[in-house]
């Protein structure tokens, strides 16, 4: 069970990289693909499965209950709501990642000393070969160098 900061904090976390990435180079990469699909899909959840849309209220849409062998299996799946509720879910997804999207880059931007920072210190602990360097965090388990 999590609650809607706890939701709203791990899309932040999956939007960090790419606003990082905004603030220092002033441009996006293809690097944080996986995370805008989880972000994504974790902002659809709340509106549509945990009824935590400000706009639509404690309503869940769509079937929750689709058996499990047909989930994520590319099949169509009948829509169980109109072509507007489908805007207003959209229009709301967009909005709960849009305002966590402006927490974090207000966070980074007001942070970005320590962000270079921090970025500063992973470039330079890499070998000649670009491979991490051995110390603390070269090491896999048991202390076996990786």
């Amino acid at each position: 069970m999590l609650t809607r900061s706890e939701l709203e904090d791990r899309i932040a976390v999956l939007l960090g990289g790419r606003v990082a990435e905004e603030v220092i180079y002033g441009e996006v990469s293809t690097g944080a693909h996986n995370d805008l699909e989880a972000r994504h899909e974790l902002a659809r959840l709340m509106v549509m499965q945990y009824g935590m849309s400000e706009q639509l209220g404690p309503m869940t849409f769509g079937a929750a209950s689709r058996p499990c062998f047909l989930r994520g299996s590319g099949l169509p799946q009948e829509r169980e709501y109109s072509e507007e509720s489908a805007r207003r879910i959209d229009g709301e997804t967009r909005s709960i990642i849009d305002r966590i999207y402006d927490r974090v880059r207000d966070l980074l931007t007001a942070r970005k000393r320590v962000l270079v920072e921090a970025a500063t210190e992973l470039k330079t602990e890499r070998d000649a070969g670009g491979r991490p360097a051995q110390g603390a965090a070269g090491r896999g388990a048991r202390g076996v160098p990786r």
